[in-house]
């Protein structure tokens, strides 16, 4: 595959990043993300299999050194295995680690596989350990279920984070007895601040939780140092002192993590953000099809010319979405 130009934007950001929505499907209906009653895009709509593949390896000939799969859920896309055991060559091929996003329903049937194609960390996508509670927030899934796939990708060797968002009169009494689970589990956490991404059937005001206030209650019930760790995504690192345990803090309203972006976002049509709070986007998948490998490349750097310094998001009463679209639609 031949080499092209570095990935630069105009703001001097090398992209070294791509997050790929393999579907915009879920299995669950989170309240704030996406919903009760979705539309999803027709098959017909989306990238195939191959085409991911060749846009993914195509980034990666050009610099990006991470690619994570998300959705909706990547795990409920027919045959996504296949895309995840191709792209795991690309390990060997400048690709530094290939991941992915979950809500964790589906993990335990795939975790050999994933572990197998190379993959040896994954994101768990679990607000609450309280089986009511948890069901209140999917609207109709079983945190059991989640818990064993959780535990089955840890035994196979995979290093599991749990990504929790803080919601205001949800689980925020609960945060701390979540980070208590993961030092006694052996898993990382991730806590998020609910983001402005299109329009769901509550008021996001009513649920936002600044992770300032969160973190003032966990530094009074743990030992937690700060932590130089990173993975090439905006979370600032603690560590629970005397575990393996790290808590990460991705605050996109609180504290702003724009200056040091280096990614962008393929949705599963193929069209490329280059912010997750703007609409700016080109489509990758006219350009692959009409223009081959060239026409791909220009479509890229047509892009990249577009991606902004900063997102803007604001959240309060009567604040509309940043943008129109759910989470599930550009990947998380």
């Amino acid at each position: 595959m031949s080499c092209a130009s570095p990935l630069v934007d105009p703001h001097g950001r090398t992209i070294r990043y791509l997050r790929i929505s393999v579907t915009d499907r879920c299995d669950l209906r989170c309240r704030y993300c996406m919903a009760e009653q979705m539309t999803f895009l027709p098959r017909s709509a989306l990238l195939s299999l191959e085409e991911i593949a060749i846009i993914a390896e195509r980034f990666v000939a050009r610099g990006v050194t991470k690619i994570r799969l998300s959705g909706g859920e990547p795990l409920v896309r027919r045959d996504v295995g296949e895309l995840i055991d191709r792209l795991g060559y690309s390990l060997d091929r400048g690709l530094d680690e290939l991941t992915l996003t979950t809500n964790g329903t589906r993990l335990a049937q795939h975790a050999g596989r994933l572990v197998d194609a190379g993959v040896r960390r994954v994101n768990v996508s679990m607000d609450s350990l309280d089986p009511d509670r948890f069901r209140f927030i999917t609207r109709h899934g079983d945190v059991a279920q989640v818990i064993g796939g959780i535990r089955t990708a840890r035994d196979a060797g995979l290093r599991v984070k749990i990504n929790a968002v803080a919601l205001k009169g949800l689980n925020e009494d609960e945060l701390s007895a979540m980070l208590r689970w993961c030092v006694e589990e052996g898993l990382d956490l991730s806590l998020i601040e609910t983001m402005p991404l299109g329009t769901i059937d509550e008021d996001r005001t009513d649920r936002f939780l600044p992770l300032t206030a969160v973190m003032d209650d966990l530094k009074a019930r743990f030992p937690l140092v700060r932590d130089a760790h990173r993975t090439g995504g905006p979370a600032r690192y603690w560590r629970v002192e005397g575990t393996d345990t790290r808590l990460g803090l991705i605050s996109p309203l609180t504290a702003n993590f724009c200056d040091g972006c280096n990614r962008v976002r393929l949705t599963t049509e193929g069209k490329l953000y280059l912010c997750l709070g703007h609409d700016d986007q080109v489509d990758l998948k006219g350009a692959l099809r009409d223009g081959g490998v060239a026409g791909l490349d220009a479509a890229i750097d047509r892009g990249l010319g577009l991606k902004p310094a900063r997102h803007d998001f604001r959240i309060g009463a009567g604040e509309a979405p940043a943008v129109a679209r759910h989470m599930s639609v550009t990947g998380g």
